[in-house]
């Protein structure tokens, strides 16, 4: 097992243990009252961007959210805007309720995961991420993200980015007959152009696993039977790879985005690695928990704020446009 899925494997514990807790919004480590102006804030991340020789982004479903992927879990806007079909015929309340669903027949199954996958594989790159990206401009960097939803990889080569979730790019077999994963781009797009009437894909484009001919699914985890084979040792590797290669050096953990309910894959191993590690420093940016463990408050900061605004306002720092 790498070194960070040893800690992922730590905290998954913790989290089993105080679940209540986690699910009320809180933690279970005395919390810092530590408390700092937004814009001493935005200055502080400036520097520590500015000194740091490595960094680590820790990607999270509110980074995506920020910039307007924020169609998984209500019924707003964005999600009517790509989900409509389903969000008439089915009364769906964002995009996850699909997934869960027990739908009549796999053609109409088929149907929600197309528009769901397709809906992320050719959306743009979104602003906090382009933002991100200028801010990351010079610095030694990898990025660690739960999310699947492709907008990393649009940026950066695969050996800078560490998918532990999954990734909307790859199908796995239904029932894991092999170690194997493959592309889905290519399937998506034809089961996409040749839906009737928004929601139903025809028999013959339903893909299945070319070894044992089972329906394939998204190599994802969530929603099914997740493939925890060489592709997601892969992940892992990349990722404690470059940790053990950068853990004494000036490193800067970036938290983007982390909620209650997948707090062991990013924030509590970020937390840990900043308390042991000598010249590490934390920055959290959340739009509604202000979570931060005493016993690292002085090699931290969260800023409770939306997550575009604030890398609008580092990136404008940096650049020198903000006062």
């Amino acid at each position: 097992m790498s070194i960070y899925e040893n800690l992922v494997m730590q905290t998954q514990m913790n989290y089993s243990r105080y679940y209540g807790m986690y699910m009320a919004g809180k933690s279970p480590y005395k919390n810092s009252n530590k408390v700092i102006p937004y814009k001493e804030q935005i200055h502080i991340f400036a520097k520590q961007i500015q000194n740091a020789e490595c960094i680590i982004v820790g990607g999270a479903s509110g980074l995506s959210a920020s910039g307007g992927g924020n169609f998984y879990y209500e019924d707003n806007e964005s999600y009517r805007k790509y989900f409509k079909p389903f969000a008439d015929k089915y009364h769906f309340k964002g995009a996850f309720a699909g997934m869960q669903y027990d739908f009549d027949t796999p053609n109409e199954r088929w149907g929600y995961l197309t528009t769901f996958l397709h809906t992320t594989q050719t959306a743009p790159v979104r602003k906090p991420y382009i933002d991100l990206d200028a801010i990351l401009n010079g610095k030694d960097f990898h990025i660690l993200t739960t999310n699947q939803d492709t907008q990393f990889v649009k940026l950066y080569p695969e050996e800078k980015v560490s998918e532990i979730q999954g990734d909307h790019r790859f199908f796995q077999c239904s029932r894991q007959c092999c170690d194997d994963t493959w592309d889905a781009v290519e399937p998506v797009k034809k089961m996409y152009e040749a839906m009737t009437d928004g929601t139903f894909v025809p028999d013959e484009l339903i893909p299945h696993c070319p070894h044992c001919g089972a329906e394939a699914f998204p190599w994802v985890r969530g929603y099914g039977n997740f493939l925890q084979g060489r592709k997601y040792d892969h992940e892992y590797q990349k990722m404690s790879k470059y940790l053990e290669k950068n853990k004494n050096k000036r490193l800067l953990f970036i938290e983007l985005g982390v909620g209650r309910m997948t707090p062991m894959f990013i924030q509590e191993p970020f937390w840990h690695l900043t308390g042991t590690l000598p010249d590490a420093y934390y920055v959290s940016i959340n739009d509604k928990y202000n979570l931060l463990p005493k016993e690292i408050e002085e090699k931290g900061i969260v800023i409770v704020d939306d997550i575009a605004k604030v890398l609008g306002d580092v990136r404008a720092v940096l650049e020198g446009g903000l006062e």
